[in-house]
């Protein structure tokens, strides 16, 4: 078989891959030689910028099966049109906090990001394996990120950061006593469950408002690393989650999980026991179970990682007819940071390439930009409305009108907040041994920690239970009766 000749990414034919062009066998290399330049040059650039946040991951292709006969009470959503109905899709997991050479068994959160290549568009579901999260307003998220990068003096992770921003914010106590519980070392990433956390909302064909969360919950079990297990695997397979992922796929082992949703009806939202839109709080099962919709399966390893997990550009701003936001916070500062994230690190046309890019008919007016390279939209107008049969707007698919009343301020979110009771109930949920993991975790990260922020941090632990901040104090060797009259 006649091999492939080898040329220049312009394509001229290349005679001698293995030679610079010199000035003799042992004099200068000469300025004409384009083939050496146009390679340094390549290879200087190949590192794109890492993702500011979720830098180390994985992913693979699959597809999402509808399975709920009922779906169209909710949403008009193509996908959900009915039992069978399949549509493809692409999942990146991820760390949050590590860079992109760091360890996947670290004590992190997990990204769950789902992108569905729906005949409507591109939906992208932008979750976490927690239904929680550290903070409910996204002018700290900056701040909180932070905190778990490297500290700007001595360039280490820093636990005084860590303890110092959350005892300082106490409405994150739900996602750190998660963090630090057996979840927050998951076994890979296909036994542990994916949630959007953020509420969302279906609208059916009445133009009714339902407001929901999604959660994947995994067909292989949960499955979770002591912290024992998660350092002494860091030191061996520092890539151990994105190795078992492959290697399952490879095997034909194809990872499922149950997608279902909590619902709840618009109007019950503006009278509901908490805030619905909180990303700190969950919607109880009690009040909102949970409502099977369908199955997630990924079954094809990507080709070539660069091209399809590290270029995937996900955005909860993209989604499809059928569905909408809420007025959670966070989501909203999420619907402007994600693709703003991603025409700094790939560039403006970052949507056109083809892990990105919908598998559906596109029609807009965006042009030009930095690596514009799929013909541009050719010599069809770059303007609208305009006189040449150009694409134009449709009134059916104009967002559903809401109603807003308030004042604009900066209002603080910590007045009048419960941030104690749900922390408190899910310690309460651990069995014992799970409850003494948690407080062993959090005192061996907190020991380096100066006492004041650990009295701080204690007293919201107490808050939570009892049991919970004196366990806490007692591994830190501080006498409780200390730590509450401290704060007096």
């Amino acid at each position: 078989m006649e091999k492939d000749k080898l040329t220049t990414a312009s394509g001229r034919p290349v005679g001698d891959n293995q030679n610079s062009l010199t000035v003799g066998p042992r004099g200068p290399v000469v300025f004409e030689d384009f083939q050496l330049f146009e390679k340094m040059a390549h290879f200087n650039r190949e590192r794109i910028p890492e993702r500011v946040v979720h830098a180390k991951g994985s992913g693979a292709h699959g597809h999402f099966t509808c399975t709920n006969p009922d779906m169209a009470k909710y949403t008009t959503a193509k996908l959900f049109a009915g039992v069978g109905k399949k549509t493809p899709t692409f999942l990146r997991f991820s760390t949050v906090g590590g860079e992109k050479g760091s360890a996947d068994t670290e004590r992190d959160p997990r990204g769950f990001a789902l992108k569905f290549y729906t005949e409507e568009g591109n939906w992208d579901m932008v979750g976490n394996n927690t239904p929680v999260f550290f903070i409910r307003d996204p002018l700290k998220f900056g701040d909180f990120i932070h905190t778990q990068k490297r500290d700007p003096e001595t360039n280490l992770k820093s636990p005084t950061m860590m303890w110092d921003f959350w005892s300082l914010s106490p409405e994150s106590l739900h996602q750190v006593t998660i963090l630090f519980s057996d979840r927050g070392t998951p076994d890979g990433y296909r036994h542990m469950d994916g949630f959007s956390s953020h509420t969302f909302s279906l609208i059916n064909s009445k133009n009714e408002l339902f407001y929901v969360k999604w959660h994947f919950k995994t067909k292989q079990g949960i499955r979770n690393f002591t912290r024992e297990q998660a350092d002494e695997i860091r030191g061996k397979d520092p890539d151990y989650a994105q190795r078992d992922l492959f290697g399952a796929i490879q095997k034909k082992d194809f990872p499922k999980w149950r997608v279902c949703i909590q619902i709840m009806p618009e109007k019950e939202a503006e009278t509901y026991s908490i805030n619905p839109f909180d990303l700190t709080k969950v919607w109880p099962h009690k009040d909102y179970p949970l409502v099977e919709v369908g199955e997630l399966v990924l079954d094809r390893n990507p080709e070539n990682y660069f091209a399809e997990v590290e270029q995937a550009a996900f955005a909860p701003a993209n989604i499809v007819p059928g569905m909408g936001y809420s007025p959670d916070k966070m989501l909203q500062g999420r619907l402007i940071s994600y693709p703003d994230a991603h025409r700094y690190r790939l560039g403006v046309n970052f949507d056109t390439l083809p892990v990105n890019k919908p598998q559906c008919p596109m029609h807009h007016y965006h042009r030009d930009g930095a690596m514009r390279a799929d013909g541009n939209f050719g010599s069809t107008p770059n303007y609208e409305p305009n006189s040449f049969n150009g694409a134009t707007e449709d009134p059916a698919y104009r967002e559903r009108p809401r109603t807003i009343t308030g004042s604009v301020d900066r209002h603080n979110h910590r007045l009048n907040n419960d941030d104690y009771t749900q922390p408190g109930n899910l310690f309460r949920l651990m069995p014992p041994d799970a409850r003494q993991r948690l407080i062993d975790n959090i005192v061996g990260t907190m020991k380096s920690v100066p006492q004041p922020i650990q009295e701080r941090q204690i007293q919201h632990f107490l808050k939570a239970d009892p049991n919970y901040g004196s366990g806490v104090a007692e591994g830190l060797g501080l006498k409780i009766g200390k730590v509450v009259a401290s704060t007096r």
